[in-house]
């Protein structure tokens, strides 16, 4: 492989206590949003310090803060996906929210930043 994308959803299961049966009409279906970003986070950093391709950090990303912490935790680049659902500009507001972290703290380029809790 070229590069690992991780992750995009994780198994859940719901219950309607009022009819005793499964909300979803398949029984389980995918859990994935913010509701996985601790999850995702975890593989991801686990992932890259095992690998050496790139990784692509999924799961729950909302803001550039969270896109930061996939970088930090060593993904070279990262995927939105719920977000876009809710709004569409989401991805260039994470971008440029990136960027104005990355000046913030003194750095000029995201790759400086790539796994940074491993140094």
């Amino acid at each position: 492989a070229d590069a690992i994308s991780l992750i995009n959803t994780l198994l859940g299961m719901a219950i309607d206590t009022r009819t005793m049966k499964p909300s979803l009409s398949t029984v389980t279906g995918g859990l994935s949003g913010p509701a996985v970003r601790p999850v995702a986070l975890r593989m991801v950093w686990q992932t890259a310090n095992a690998v050496k391709i790139p990784v692509i950090g999924i799961g729950g990303i909302m803001s550039a803060d969270d896109a930061f912490q996939f970088l930090l935790a060593g993904a070279s680049a990262v995927q939105v996906g719920t977000a876009s659902f809710i709004d569409p500009e989401s991805s260039v507001k994470i971008i440029d929210g990136i960027q104005k972290i990355l000046e913030g703290k003194g750095f000029k380029d995201v790759n400086e930043i790539t796994g940074w809790i491993n140094r």
